[in-house]
Formats: C-alpha cells, sequence, structure tokens
C-alpha cells in the first residue's frame, strides 16, 4: 500500500469513527462495482447516505470539495445505484450524498449533491 492510500485509509477510517459519534449507523465501507466506490454507506433513520471522504493537508492545489467533480459525482452515483440493486433490504430508503471533508477539522457537507446532478 502506498502512502496516498494509507492516508486515504486513515481519513475514511477517522471519518466513520466520527459519524458513528454523530449517531450514523455505518453498513458497509469502500464498497466498490464495476462503476466505482463509495467509501462509506450508512443509515440514519430511513435515510441511506453515500459518503465521499476527501482529505487536505492544505488547499494550495485545490479544495477537497472540488476534488468531487461533476463525473466523481456520476461515478457514486451509478455505484450507489448498484448498490441499492444488490440491497433490496433498504429499497424503501431516501437516498442522499454527502461529502467528507479531512483537514485541520472534519467538515460534513450534507447533501453535497443528488441524483439530478
Amino acid at each position: 500500500m502506498n502512502h496516498s492510500t494509507r492516508i486515504g485509509k486513515t481519513a475514511e477510517a477517522k471519518a466513520a469513527g466520527w459519524l458513528v459519534q454523530q449517531g450514523l449507523h455505518i453498513i458497509t465501507t469502500n464498497f466498490s462495482c464495476r462503476w466505482g466506490e463509495i467509501d462509506i454507506i450508512g443509515k440514519q433513520r430511513d435515510t441511506l447516505i453515500f459518503f465521499e471522504v476527501k482529505y487536505r493537508r492544505s488547499s494550495k492545489f485545490g479544495s477537497a470539495a472540488a476534488q468531487v467533480t461533476i463525473s466523481k459525482q456520476h461515478k457514486i452515483i451509478r455505484t450507489a445505484r448498484h448498490f441499492l440493486a444488490s440491497h433490496p433490504e433498504f429499497a424503501d430508503c431516501a437516498m442522499r450524498f454527502d461529502v467528507i471533508i479531512l483537514g485541520k477539522q472534519i467538515r460534513h457537507i450534507n447533501a453535497a449533491f443528488s441524483c439530478d446532478t
């Protein structure tokens, strides 16, 4: 595992721990299929939340949120649809796409994008 991958996995673990403290039930992490990968999938009440986790030590090369491009959003949405197709127990849940940004602090962007994107 290279240095960037290690940092990414550490950031995802930190984000997952923080989300649990906020009352989220983690369903799975690093869900992947041919369309892409979703860092964290969780459930809060009747809402299934798909999280993209981004880490930036500095904003010198742009913000972490800016790294969730339209193309990346489409991949996450397709992957989320695949997850739902293979997990019918969540068919009645509302869906939401959030971004967690880790830097000096944890920043949670609620409903960062939608299926209409």
